[in-house]
């Protein structure tokens, strides 16, 4: 049986850190050769991490990449290579390199250039237009990157009607909840269609807001998964393709006769022939591998925590403190920050006042007890007293109101960013984004700090992964007095989120709709929501982006968080009725 041997790595790569992703690189090319792959591949841009960004516009970026791609090049005798990175010449273009035996033999340049969402890859690249496929071991092959598989008529349909039997696929795909489902789906769809094996290798690992969630897969003919790379983590996915049943099935497919094939792919992909003869060595046995994935929510808990992980050691940190309050929000922000970094690395501050519950503060230590992390108790009831007098003149002849409990939110603020400057802790900021979207958050204050683990995580979303947390755990790791008290900032005496908001239930539907399926006042009214409630909510997330503009970067799960994907002017008068 005619058999190609593919390994495609799952890498973890962090932009610009050359040395490191080559090391990465080269460590799996060693790996592949003792399993006797033929072809082996990397994800897109894999050499300088994705996304760049403005980076690309420096001219020693490029430099290193090139020089990267050397080293590659020099350490893959023996092996077929595809490897994702930027080529430049007149133009700068997303590219993979085509390494054969010690040799580049070709580069692809990306045809289709994604700039909706998180994508920016018009402002960086120009589009490619050649469309060739590679003779590997006596194997068609085609090669193409990320966005180019995601279109019907696109590179895949050219290359599987000129000849290639397998479709390999690097890319870069951010994660969203259930981003994986969509893929597989989709990548049946293509193989199906082109009567051809798909072979799609994902980037893994957290960058700034995104995480990238591996789940690499490879399809065969008939759409049928038979690999799978684990989800948030780097992995080796090696599978054995079977060639010779694409030939037979494409035989008696009648849309493989010459009459009926689509105009889109009557014009001829270009032929390369890298290796003509198939491989006849004897190959070591793979050892099997679980196909099966994570499902929700217990994937979004795990994005969570790669991006968290990621983040913080990426960036050159080591602890980091979070303000506890007792409350569910931040309990959730701890818990993960466990699992992400250990316990011995968390710091948990209560902050309590005079309108603090004494069950919040028990409630704080006995989380931290659960979690095995460092407690300090700060109070702040003599702070805000000061902060009280010492405004009385400026304050003379007004009442009360949010101003005073705002203090008492930027108060805690401070406190968080003293320990963080003194200690070089990171404050990981614990509001979510049902409270992001309506402004129910105090600028320099619960606002304050590095990185929000969940400021893309909705309300009822945040019971939902605490639950599973608990279930993980087999215990209650966040107490159920935690989880079952109404929401409260606790600045003002009997406060309740529902004194300002919606009950959760209802807020987070209409936020969905609005932020994120873009729907009109009308709309969300005719699913059955009060209109004065929607008008009202509408009004709160719009006149909130200026707080958003300055909130701390978070993880991206659903599919459009604030800032990368709904980018709002913050001046506008553009009222919906």
């Amino acid at each position: 049986m005619h058999q190609l041997r593919i390994g495609m790595v799952q890498l973890n790569t962090t932009v610009g850190d050359f040395k490191g992703n080559t090391r990465k690189i080269l460590e799996a090319i060693t790996e592949a050769k003792v399993l006797g792959v033929d072809l082996l591949t990397f994800p897109e841009l894999a050499l300088c991490g994705y996304p760049p960004e403005d980076l690309l516009f420096k001219p020693q970026f490029i430099a290193e990449n090139m020089r990267a791609l050397d080293k590659v090049i020099t350490h893959s005798s023996g092996l077929t290579i595809v490897v994702g990175f930027v080529n430049a010449d007149e133009n700068t273009y997303n590219a993979a390199a085509i390494i054969h035996d010690g040799k580049l033999v070709s580069i692809y340049h990306k045809i289709y250039l994604p700039n909706y969402g998180v994508f920016d890859e018009n402002r960086y690249f120009q589009a490619g237009s050649t469309i060739p496929v590679y003779v590997i071991a006596g194997v068609g092959v085609g090669i193409n990157i990320c966005e180019d598989i995601w279109y019907e008529t696109g590179p895949a349909m050219t290359q599987a009607y000129s000849g290639a039997e397998v479709i390999v696929n690097i890319s870069a795909s951010p994660y969203h909840a259930d981003k994986g489902a969509t893929r597989q789906k989709m990548l049946g769809a293509c193989a199906s269609d082109n009567v051809a094996i798909i072979a799609y290798n994902n980037l893994v690992g957290g960058q700034d807001e995104l995480v990238f969630d591996g789940n690499s897969m490879v399809l065969n003919e008939k759409g049928e998964l038979i690999a799978r790379g684990e989800q948030f983590t780097e992995d080796l996915v090696v599978a054995d393709l079977d060639v010779e049943s694409v030939s037979r099935t494409r035989l008696h497919d009648m849309r493989w006769r010459r009459e009926t094939v689509p105009k889109e792919a009557q014009s001829q992909a270009t032929k390369i022939v890298i290796s003509k003869a198939p491989t006849i060595m004897p190959k070591p046995p793979l050892p099997p591998k679980q196909l099966q994935a994570r499902t929700l929510p217990g994937e979004i808990y795990d994005a969570l925590v790669l991006g968290t992980r990621d983040y913080i050691l990426k960036n050159n940190f080591k602890k980091v403190v979070i303000g506890l309050s007792g409350g569910i929000d931040s309990s959730l922000v701890a818990a993960i920050a466990v699992t992400a970094l250990g316990k011995s690395n968390i710091v948990g501050v209560a902050m309590p006042s005079d309108y603090s519950s004494p069950g919040s503060l028990s409630d704080a230590k006995l989380l931290a007890q659960n979690l095995g992390i460092k407690l300090m108790t700060i109070p702040i009831t003599q702070v805000f007293q000061t902060y009280r007098a010492i405004l009385t003149k400026a304050f003379k002849g007004t009442e009360p109101n949010a101003t005073e409990e705002n203090i008492q939110a930027r108060i805690r603020g401070n406190i968080l960013m003293a320990l963080s400057n003194k200690f070089g802790w990171l404050v990981l900021t614990t509001g979510n984004k049902s409270e992001m979207a309506t402004g129910y958050a105090t600028l320099y204050g619960d606002m304050a700090g590095g990185f929000a683990v969940i400021k893309d995580v909705p309300k009822t979303l945040v019971y939902k992964l605490t639950r599973y947390r608990n279930r993980l755990a087999g215990y209650a790791l966040i107490p159920s007095t935690i989880i079952d008290k109404a929401p409260s900032a606790e600045l003002r005496p009997e406060q309740k989120d529902t004194d300002t908001l919606p009950p959760y239930e209802q807020l987070d539907p209409i936020l969905t709709a609005y932020v994120e399926e873009n729907k009109s006042i009308e709309q969300i009214s005719a699913l059955g929501f009060d209109q004065t409630t929607v008008k009202k909510i509408a009004r709160l997330v719009n006149g909130s982006e200026y707080k958003r503009r300055q909130a701390p970067p978070g993880i991206k799960i659903t599919p459009r968080a604030f800032g990368r994907d709904r980018r709002l002017p913050i001046t506008n008068r553009f009222k919906e009725s």
